[in-house]
This record gives C-alpha cells, structure tokens and sequence, in this order.
C-alpha cells in the first residue's frame, strides 16, 4: 500500500485559549506514561466502494474534509492542551499553536483490500506521525481517501497527555461537533495534576525499557470470542471443583483474564522463557476512573491508568508446557491471579497512590524495574485491552466506521485486545520479537482459538 500525502493544515482553537488556562500541567501519571503515541485508525465506506471515478464520491470527500476542519476546530476550543505544545517541565504551554491535519491519498489499494487482509506496518502511512519515535506533538490526524471512495481517519495523541480512553472520548466529541450536535457534546475536565500532582522524576524514561519497532515483529491476530468464551466456561468449571472441596473464588472470570491467562503459557513456550535467570511479569493497565472516593466520568481527561503485576512463575512451571498442550489447572489459576491482581487496584489503592510516600514507592519500584529490564534480568509481557471501549462512537454524520484498528506499536512483548464491531470476535495486536512470532504462528493451541476467517 503506498499512501501520497496531497496537503497538510494546521488546525487551531475556534476561539483563543483564556489567558488562565495557558499553562496545563502534567499529572505524575502523566509524566511516567509513555512518550509514544495512542494510534486509532477509523475505516468509513460512504456507502460506495465500488465506483472508482464518481464524481459526486469526490464532492462529498471534499465537504467531509471542510466539515472535519471546521468541527475540529470548535473541538480543539474544549480540548485546548492539544493544540498546544509540551515544554521541557512537563507541562504543555496552551499557545493555540494548532494541530496538523493531512490530506492523503491511497494509490492503488482499496479499502476492502486492508479490510480483508490488514498488514500493521503498512497502516502506520495512515497516520500523521511515525509511531517509532517520541510523540513531540500532543496531536495529529490524517484524512486518508481511498481510490474506491472510502476514508480512513488516522488519529494520534500523545500518550504524554491522555490514555486510551481520553483519546477515544475526545473522538467522540470531535464527531458529536461534525454532525451539528455541539450542544449534546460533554466537556472535558482537566483536573488530573490536582490528583496526582507531578513529582521530579530525574531521568526516568517509561520508554527506555521496552525494544523499539524495528527489532519486533507485529501482527493482528483474530480470535473468535465463541472459543474464547469456552475457555473462560472452562477455567469457570475447574473452578467450581476446586471451591467445592476448598473455596477460594467466587467471583465470575472475565474473558480477558482467560484469554490473558493462555496466552501467556503460549507465549512462554514460544519465547523459550529462562526462569532460572529471569523473572518474568505480566502486566495488565487498569482504568481507575472508577476507582476514586468520588468516580470521576469518563470524560476525565489525562492518564487514568494502573497497571497491575502479575508474577506467574509461582503459578506456571513453564519447563512443564509442551508445545502442544497447555496446563488447563494452572492456567485456571493464573487466570484467577490475574483477576485479583487486577481487582487490587480498588478505592484504597488509588486513594494511597495519590499520597506522597506511596508514589514516591511506586516511581521508586518504577526506576528499579527499567533497570532490571535493562540488564535483561526480567521479562515483561503486557496486556493492554480496549474490550468494551467505545471504539465505535465514531460517527460524523455518514454512519458508525466499519472498522477501527490500532497500528504497528513501537513497543515489543505485547497483546493489545479490541472487540471488533460485531462483538463475535476479539482482535489482537501482537508485537514480537521475529523468532517468538515465528513460533506463535504455528503453535497448535494458540491457533486453536482463531477465527477461521484468520487461519488461511
């Protein structure tokens, strides 16, 4: 696929910034959250995809493309961090500098071409920055026309300044502005660095530990959610035996615990793990909008995220799993672990991390971790999942996207889950190294639970 960029405008605030609001804060959450950006692409057909040379198709893009401008800028008046830029204080100095908005066009590849066979690496051209180096803008969106008329709107914001769902809620907004319903749009708030105010965190680089794009391998991988969902049943049935004789859980298992739970004894067959020389830990990011005193809504803007620590060796004995068969009772186990690592993140737990002495401990368990990846003596695997997100809410007045996907992530060692528009399937983008990949490919259990639409 070869995408040919025809314009690039910046756009800025419909009105000016007030002079109060000029200098917004990063939180500490902000500050020890990726300096890399949150990729969305969203696919939109126009309900013409098969009529390469319609003239009408070109109107309607042009006025699309006017609307998108005109929308976001009124949408840049309530987010105005983003049209800003970042200082060397981790803050962003809200100067209505603008944000860029490219025009581009898709040369010889349809739209049902990346639908029905996505390559990661080559969506990256949809996007408006290269996702393998630091996000030095908040903000960027790309317009990306198709020959057979259908859109792709690439969107990136800086990890630095919003988590996933504060850029899907500012998505929402932008689109609610596009269709002329302004006044149903909800404002954000900006109350993060009052939360958790930012600390000195010396040098400090959230990025510094994770492997960079060119030396991992990323793929989308498609699991049907029938297959998943026997999984979960099954780890709920060993569970339900298990507390008969001894009870010890009663909560319901979620999907992604299961699925997170096999995965990873796939993973480490895959990656041949060294659990004499390494610890290994699995990482799920938390949402804790939930988790305060007094939730906050979801139009809370800023990094609202946690992530939990999961140590499965004392769980898995991975010199115990086979190629071809995975340990059902310990990944039950595991998945149950993972649940309540996940669940530990509560009210108590976030009222403490906005004290002093526990996040001065965390930042302090932070720096000791990038070291210790550095020195190869961990390894890490993260679970990043957007299940139940509304990825979806992306209408701009032509109907919902018919497909919204992420990117080729810079970072290695990761699953990153979205349900795809349906709700039968749950997507997954994976990024590893070229031998662990290669391995994954043709694990039997791991292909088990694909779509079949996914095993060719």
């Amino acid at each position: 696929m070869k995408v040919e960029v025809t314009s690039k405008d910046i756009i800025k605030p419909s009105s000016p910034t007030p002079d109060n609001l000029r200098h917004y804060q990063l939180s500490f959450l902000d500050q020890i959250s990726p300096r890399a950006y949150n990729p969305f692409i969203y696919y939109y057909s126009l309900n013409d995809t098969n009529n390469e040379s319609n003239d009408n198709n070109n109107i309607i893009i042009s006025e699309i493309f006017d609307k998108l401008k005109i929308s976001l800028s009124k949408t840049l008046t309530l987010y105005y961090p983003l049209a800003g830029r970042f200082t060397k204080d981790f803050s962003v100095e809200c100067n209505d500098e603008g944000a860029p908005f490219f025009e581009a066009r898709v040369l010889k590849t349809k739209l049902s071409n990346v639908l029905n066979k996505p390559i990661l690496v080559e969506l990256n051209d949809l996007l408006p920055f290269p996702l393998d180096e630091y996000a030095e803008l908040p903000f960027g969106v790309q317009l990306n026309i198709f020959p057979c008329g259908g859109i792709a709107i690439g969107v990136c914001i800086s990890h630095r300044i919003a988590d996933a769902l504060s850029c899907l809620e500012f998505t929402k907004s932008w689109m609610g502005i596009t269709r002329g319903e302004e006044n149903k749009v909800v404002k954000p708030t900006f109350i993060s660095s009052t939360l958790f105010p930012p600390k000195k965190i010396g040098d400090y680089d959230p990025c510094m530990p994770l492997p960079k794009r060119n030396t991992n391998v990323a793929k989308l991988f498609v699991f049907d959610a029938k297959k998943v969902e026997a999984v979960r049943a099954k780890y709920e049935e060993k569970t339900r035996r298990e507390n008969h004789a001894n009870p010890k859980w009663s909560r319901r298992l979620s999907r992604v615990e299961a699925l997170s739970a096999f995965l990873y004894s796939r993973f480490a067959v895959a990656s041949g793990l060294d659990v004499k020389t390494k610890l290994v830990i699995i990482f799920h990011p938390v949402n804790i909008r939930s988790k305060f005193l007094e939730p906050l809504l979801e139009n809370s803007f800023g990094n609202y995220y946690h992530s939990s620590l999961t140590f499965p060796l004392s769980i898995i004995n991975t010199t115990t799993i086979t190629t071809e068969e995975g340990d059902d009772d310990k990944c039950c186990e595991l998945a149950r672990v993972i649940g309540d690592e996940i669940r530990n993140i509560d009210k108590k737990f976030v009222e403490d991390l906005q004290g002093v002495e526990k996040s001065d401990e965390y930042l302090e368990s932070l720096k000791k971790g990038s070291e210790s990846l550095e020195r190869g003596e961990v390894s890490a695997l993260v679970f990043s999942s957007l299940c139940r997100f509304p990825i979806y809410d992306a209408d701009f007045g032509y109907g919902k996207p018919i497909w919204v996907s992420s990117a080729h992530r810079c970072f290695g060692n990761i699953f990153g889950f979205l349900d795809n528009k349906n709700g039968d399937q749950i997507e997954a983008y994976a990024c590893f190294s070229p031998e662990t990949m290669a391995k994954l490919e043709v694990d039997k259990e791991f292909l088990s639970l694909l779509s079949p639409k996914d095993i060719e």
